[in-house]
């Protein structure tokens, strides 16, 4: 089998510390997202999105979107203890959880960071008022996880998850938008200390 990624990206580094958590190893193929290959004919049969990560499994079936990957693999390969959660309840807040840093977080940074930079302006349209405007909700969003963070220790619970995973990730592509966790966020700070000093995140 074999993703198809730009390393770098948000949904990219999801999978690619879910693998590491789980200690599984999968040849990557890089795609030139700046220079439009995942535009091309040959890449959209392989995505039905048009973005990375692809995964291609031997018999060509092809699986995009970052979650819908980690999800194969959580199956695939079970472990003692699921990213995803254990029981019907874990499952269940690690659901909400997710939801909520994805849809208040995560999608709010990236359309920040698309139409404020204007990164992709030669195939999309770039609004730089709504892009600040996303980004003055993703800090809004913030003391979310933090109040969530002074009751838990880790988003979903007492587990380390792939929730974990989506907001550390959020949390560092946040420099792009000059936005950074300081001591006004003490729990979240320290959360986000823990989280990426786990080996997962630095592979």
């Amino acid at each position: 089998m074999k993703i198809y990624e730009l390393a770098l990206s948000p949904s990219a580094r999801r999978v690619n510390v879910f693998l590491a958590e789980k200690e599984i190893e999968v040849e990557r193929q890089h795609v030139d997202i700046r220079g439009g290959e995942n535009l091309s004919d040959s890449f959209r049969e392989k995505s039905l999105n048009g973005l990375i990560p692809v995964l291609e499994l031997d018999d060509g079936t092809t699986i995009c979107e970052s979650v819908a990957i980690c999800r194969y693999f959580d199956e695939t390969f079970p472990a003692e203890t699921s990213l995803f959660g254990d029981t019907p309840l874990e499952k269940a807040q690690v659901e909400m959880w997710h939801r909520v840093v994805e849809l208040k977080g995560l999608l709010v940074a990236m359309q920040a960071f698309r139409n404020i930079s204007g990164i992709y302006q030669d195939r999309e349209n770039c609004v730089a008022a709504w892009g600040e405007e996303s980004r003055q909700r993703l800090i809004g969003f913030l003391p979310t996880l933090e109040q969530r963070l002074s009751q838990s220790p880790y988003l979903a619970g007492e587990k380390f998850t792939i929730v974990d995973i989506t907001a550390a990730i959020l949390c560092s592509f946040m420099k792009n938008l000059n936005i950074e966790l300081d001591d006004s966020q003490p729990h979240l700070l320290a959360w986000y200390q823990r989280v990426t000093s786990r080996p997962s995140f630095n592979r």
